[in-house]
């Protein structure tokens, strides 16, 4: 019995994590986009990463490649401007419609209030983000717009 309890733990040891993409709740999701547009450790302040483990942890698979593509924009779309000094960030559920959750993310970035509705989706690897929408545009739009 041991010796099965042990391949089995060995098994789940190999086999990817539903905690390596997605969270848990809408809300932890939009947090931890935020988490990294503040003011203290390095790792925490350059915006969200363009990379595929950050990419992987954040986007459904339709979204993945355009977030971590090479290109050239004019500013960061998670905080509609090219660099950022946010105050609080305010999180809410603000609809969930058949397979979707739409959140809303309101903060203030150096004097200008932003409004962004996350569009979010729950799958096997918990919530992720589908698209993001501004008053004037939405991230899919945005990445198609300004990839190399």
């Amino acid at each position: 019995m041991r010796e099965l309890a042990g391949i089995a733990a060995l098994l789940a040891g190999l086999w990817p994590a539903a905690a390596d993409a997605g969270f848990r709740t809408p809300e932890s999701l939009v947090r931890n986009v935020y988490a990294h547009y503040g003011d203290g450790a390095p790792e925490l302040s350059n915006g969200l990463p363009r990379d595929a483990a950050s990419a992987r942890q954040f986007f459904d698979p339709s979204l993945r490649r355009a977030w971590s593509a090479p290109r050239v924009e004019p500013y960061d779309f998670l905080v509609q401007s090219p660099n950022w000094k946010l105050g609080p960030v305010a999180i809410a559920v603000v609809r969930r419609q058949y397979d979707k959750t739409y959140v809303a993310a309101n903060f203030d970035n150096r004097g200008r209030m932003v409004t962004l509705n996350f569009v979010l989706v729950n799958g096997p690897e918990g919530w992720l983000i589908t698209d993001v929408e501004s008053p004037h545009d939405s991230l899919r739009m945005f990445l198609e717009q300004f990839r190399k």
